[in-house]
């Protein structure tokens, strides 16, 4: 399984900024919406929302972070 920082594509130094940068071209490529019909899209979908969720609050990122 990917970490959250595979799944977006950054560094495990990557700031706020950079975290927020790859979710949001991810987001744009595999969004449901660009890809009707597409469960492969969806799911990856999926996976950055949930990685980009975790990794842009501090507090869960630390917690990911620490295993």
């Amino acid at each position: 399984m990917k970490s959250h920082y595979e799944v977006l594509g950054v560094e495990k130094t990557a700031t706020a900024d950079e975290i927020s940068k790859a979710y949001r071209r991810l987001a744009m490529k595999y969004h449901p919406d660009r890809n009707p019909n597409d469960e492969n899209a969806a799911n990856l979908f999926k996976e950055a929302t949930t990685a980009y969720e975790t990794l842009n609050d501090p507090v869960k990122r630390k917690q990911y972070d620490m295993g």
